[in-house]
């Protein structure tokens, strides 16, 4: 091998030893160097840093609030009712030589957090009622999870931002049965006011019914009453009429009884010249005049 190629080898080797003695750290990110498995320093600052080739391993923990939303879980409370309760969490890693001492990768971080969050929630959710759960107690509930929550981070190395309840609702299971029970509520309510407006409205035909037969029998009380008024203010003009002229009576008479018995039903009638009800068709009426 030539000087050259030693020289070479030698930059290549040293260029190697370099890049693997160097590491750097963004803004929104800390780095934890770890030394055959021991941690030995904490790089907070962002920049270009240096470490052991070879030995050192650097792991990076973001320095941004994390979320952490874990899925939906049945807590009974404290009144024994059972409620599908979904929550989320802020949280932030603050120390991380105290993080990879206490769960050392983030999936475990993760999983611990979570464990402490259901944890709390259902202790807390134990204690109370439905009604404090939907009403206005609601965030002091959620405060005390948030402070227990707060508490138990703090040896895993995280600091706990904000737990919150995203979603409430009663099983799957429990919300059809309250629904067909609200629907035979529903259902037998309608079948009372339906009842009740039958009654109702036989009892409005039946008044109606009685009124209208009270009004038609006074109708014709009074037709009654007044044909009969008319008919003898009519025999009273007739004999008045008769006193006055007989044979203009009864020629009056006769007209009426041809309009009645010939003009409406066009009959056809077979009679005797001499008959008494033809002799006005040939002669008329005579009318003796007074002085």
């Amino acid at each position: 091998m030539t000087r050259l190629q030693m020289a070479l080898v030698a930059v290549l080797a040293l260029a190697l030893l370099a890049v693997l003695s160097l590491f750097t750290v963004d803004q929104t990110e800390q780095a934890l160097v770890v030394r055959l498995g021991k941690p030995v320093d904490v790089v907070r600052e962002p920049g270009l840093h240096t470490k052991a080739p070879l030995t050192d391993t650097v792991l990076y923990y973001d320095t941004r609030l994390l979320p952490l939303e874990p899925p939906p879980e049945q807590i009974i409370l404290g009144d024994q009712k059972r409620l599908e309760v979904q929550v989320y969490a802020r949280y932030q890693i603050t120390d991380p030589l105290l993080y990879y001492q206490s769960v050392r990768t983030l999936e475990q971080g993760r999983s611990q957090l979570t464990q402490i969050v259901s944890s709390a929630l259902r202790r807390a959710l134990g204690q109370v009622k439905l009604t404090a759960l939907l009403g206005e107690e609601r965030r002091s509930i959620t405060d005390v999870v948030l402070q227990e929550t707060i508490e138990k981070a703090k040896p895993l190395g995280i600091t706990v931002a904000d737990v919150r309840i995203r979603r409430a609702d009663l099983p799957a299971e429990t919300s059809q049965a309250i629904y067909d029970r609200m629907k035979s509520e529903r259902q037998r309510q309608a079948k009372e006011l339906r009842a009740q407006g039958f009654e109702w409205a036989q009892q409005i035909q039946s008044h109606a019914d009685r009124e209208r037969t009270v009004i038609l029998s006074e109708a014709q009380r009074q037709s009654l009453t007044t044909r009969g008024q008319g008919d003898a203010e009519a025999n009273r003009i007739y004999a008045q009429a008769f006193g006055r002229d007989p044979k203009f009576f009864e020629f009056y008479r006769a007209m009426q009884t041809y309009r009645q018995s010939l003009a409406d039903s066009n009959p056809t009638l077979v009679l005797s010249p001499n008959s008494e009800l033809l002799k006005y068709f040939g002669s008329g009426a005579t009318r003796e005049v007074r002085p």
